[in-house]
């Protein structure tokens, strides 16, 4: 039986809005690219059924969630990309250049991950960060993309990329030491 393209919504709607929601945290937004993932669905029936309609969905989705994060890399000054009380990376290093404290070891880092409380932390460490930074590190880490690709879908340098992911991280290691 052929699926029926007005029941996508029902079906995979939620899931859609889930998907999205993680990536670019703010619910309006993934309201808007779940409905214009569906009217680009519905507009162009293409659907062959090589695969399920959910993941032929998500992966309509995704390119509409890279649409929308170039347009708020391309209206947001590099200026806000991060917190000013953030800025100051250096109290990591010493004068040579290496840590002055090592990061703490994580013994155990994948059932660190199952716990719901360094779940919990992380989520509000990710939240703390700035829009533009926590998409390149869910990107990169959560979404395993390459670096080339992450440059092609924001429209940014290898060196821009490479900064703001890195900045990214030492947030987060901060944020992660202090509260967990």
């Amino acid at each position: 039986m052929k699926p029926n393209p007005h029941d996508w919504l029902n079906e995979h709607g939620d899931y859609l809005y889930r998907f999205a929601l993680a990536r670019l945290r703010d619910s309006h937004q993934a309201e808007d690219v779940v409905q214009e993932t569906l009217l680009a669905a519905i507009k162009n029936p293409n659907f062959a059924e090589h695969s399920s309609p959910r993941t032929w969905l998500t992966g309509i989705l995704k390119h509409k969630i890279i649409d929308c994060l170039r347009k708020q890399l391309r209206e947001v000054p590099a200026s806000e990309l991060m917190r000013e009380e953030d800025a100051n990376m250096d109290e990591f290093f010493d004068e040579t250049g290496h840590w002055a404290e090592k990061p703490q070891a994580w013994d155990m880092p994948q059932q660190a991950l199952q716990q719901s409380q360094f779940l919990t932390i992380l989520q509000q460490c990710m939240e703390r960060l700035p829009q533009k930074l926590a998409a390149i590190f869910t990107m990169r880490e959560v979404d395993d993309m390459e670096n080339e690709e992450i440059c092609k879908v924001l429209e940014i340098s290898a060196t821009n990329a490479w900064v703001m992911l890195y900045r990214a991280r030492m947030s987060l290691r901060k944020c992660l030491e202090m509260n967990w």
